[in-house]
């Protein structure tokens, strides 16, 4: 069924039929999920989020834009709060047209003068030309291609003062119009005068109430006078303002998010209704396919230093925040892809027990450097694989930095703010990191001890990306450093440096902080703040 059809049904049949404002995508989606059959996408709410009067501060293509997300958010149709149709006839005609093509189903409009007053805001307005709004109306369903595009005269007589016979009249007139229902509106605390004209009424065309003033009133009493639609006009934005006040003031007074976050929506309830999980559908439907991301990481060593809490496990099964090293470091490789890694354990293998992982083992582990770990490994260096250490604590926003920008070759992650430190795996490359960004990629020129403190432009934090290309280059130099009787004593430096000798370009990756290698008992405190 089209919107507008729905929304046609929901108008004129007999039954009782509830509107719920929304002013954005997201709330339209709130109030599809909640089971309303339709949505009033209000003008003084929409102004509401962009901080502007509801006097037509916000111009008409701004509604009619955020109309059209709302309209592409939801399945159920969109009934617009076109005020008073932002001019004369003919801007009310390229109005229907504009919504019907951004999929609005409706749109009421007004019997006040542009630009318009909020109904609340003062007594006595003055009112539209009867004849002229009438003209109005006539061009909006003369304009309409979709016949069941629906058209709503809201009458203003009641809530400017005008009194109950003129608004009568105008309401007869505006249906003889055309109008496929009419709005009568009330600012009284009570549903009396809109219940009188009800009654003279008659049920001539169907009858759209908001009862925002008279909230108190019981939904049967409107029922059992035959209204259509009742509109609850502003209250998701009014109720959202609250929560959001709340939450500012909690924040602002406590410095700390201790006590707000969890009474918030967590992320992946955003994410959901963002509708992210039918973007990964799409994904996988139309993206060409790609070779699944791997992973090497590098966990044989005992580690000293941690006062007797690796008597019995290695440093990579030390707990952060309640859970092991290793254990945070597969689950942030598995929420880019990895769906397995090849773990090298060594020093108390058997305390290394994790699901998404498969183990090999270096006996050696004592008298063997990070070089002779990963040629044990070697198998896995396939197209996409990330080689890490086991005892770093990072954010995945490193990971998810390499990986966008990793090639064929070898990508590596490189913290520029460590740069001078007299640290392992120093690194220069062909210019240092500006923390601008840059469309120029950096090049390794030399990593490890060779690299004095003072020419360094940062520290390697043991996480590189390996492509088609550079999967192969590893290969060549852990076996060149086999064959010259050097790979049990290397690190990994030196097997960089070796791909370096041989003219392979390697990419730099330049971020600042965001982790922890794991060296000492003074590191894992500081992973707790990762």
């Amino acid at each position: 069924m089209r919107k507008t059809t729905a929304l046609r049904r929901l108008v004129s049949r007999p039954a009782l039929d509830f509107l719920l404002e929304a002013h954005n995508g997201l709330s339209a989606k709130i109030v599809e999920e909640a089971g309303f059959p339709g949505i009033w996408a209000s003008g003084l709410t929409m102004s509401a989020t962009f901080a502007v009067r509801d006097n037509n501060e916000l111009s008409w293509t701004q509604v009619v834009e955020q109309a059209g997300f709302m309209a592409d958010a939801v399945r159920i149709p969109v009934l617009l709060d076109g005020d008073t149709g932002y001019g004369n006839f003919n801007n009310v005609r390229r109005l229907v047209r504009k919504l019907e093509q951004v999929g609005v189903a409706g749109v009421t409009l007004e019997d006040k003068l542009f630009p318009k007053t909020n109904s609340f805001l003062r007594d006595r307005q003055p009112l539209a030309d009867l004849d002229e709004f009438c003209g109005k109306l006539k061009a909006a369903k003369d304009s309409q291609q979709d016949p069941d595009f629906v058209v709503v005269a809201r009458v203003e007589a009641l809530i400017a003062g005008w009194g109950l016979d003129e608004a009568l009249r105008r309401a007869e007139a505006y249906h003889l119009a055309g109008a496929d229902a009419i709005l009568i509106h009330s600012r009284r605390p009570s549903a009396s005068e809109v219940f009188r004209f009800l009654e003279r009424w008659g049920g001539r065309a169907p009858v759209v109430l908001v009862p925002t003033r008279y909230w108190r009133t019981p939904t049967e009493d409107f029922r059992a006078r035959g209204v259509s639609v009742v509109i609850w006009a502003n209250h998701l934005l009014r109720s959202a303002i609250s929560a959001m006040q709340a939450t500012a003031a909690r924040i602002a007074a406590d410095e700390s998010l201790a006590q707000v976050e969890p009474n918030v929506a967590p992320l992946h309830e955003v994410f959901r209704l963002q509708g992210d999980d039918e973007l990964q559908e799409a994904e996988r439907r139309y993206l060409p396919a790609r070779a699944p991301l791997g992973a090497i990481v590098l966990a044989a060593g005992a580690g000293g230093g941690f006062g007797g809490l690796t008597d019995d496990v290695p440093k990579a099964m030390l707990k952060v925040r309640g859970r092991p090293i290793l254990a945070r470091l597969l689950d942030d490789l598995a929420h880019f892809g990895c769906s397995e890694a090849a773990v090298v354990r060594g020093y108390r293998a058997e305390a290394i027990d994790l699901p998404n992982a498969r183990y090999v083992d270096n006996p050696d582990f004592a008298d063997t450097g990070e070089a002779w770990s990963l040629a044990l490994a070697a198998g896995d260096l396939r197209p996409g694989t990330l080689v890490a250490f086991g005892d770093i604590v990072l954010k995945r926003a490193i990971v998810q930095a390499l990986l966008e920008e990793a090639g064929d070759g070898l990508t590596l992650a490189v913290d520029s703010a460590l740069a001078a430190l007299d640290l392992p795996d120093r690194v220069r490359s062909d210019r240092p990191d500006t923390g601008r960004f840059s469309f120029d990629p950096a090049f390794l020129q030399a990593i490890g001890e060779a690299v004095r403190p003072e020419a360094s432009h940062g520290v390697w934090i043991g996480l590189l990306h390996a492509g088609r290309d550079g999967a192969g280059w590893l290969r060549e130099a852990l076996d060149a450093l086999r064959a010259e009787g050097t790979l049990r004593a290397a690190r990994l430096s030196d097997v960089l440096t070796r791909v370096l000798a041989a003219g392979r370009p390697v990419r730099v990756v330049y971020h600042r902080g965001g982790w922890v290698n794991v060296n000492q008992l003074a590191d894992l405190l500081d992973a707790s703040g990762i």
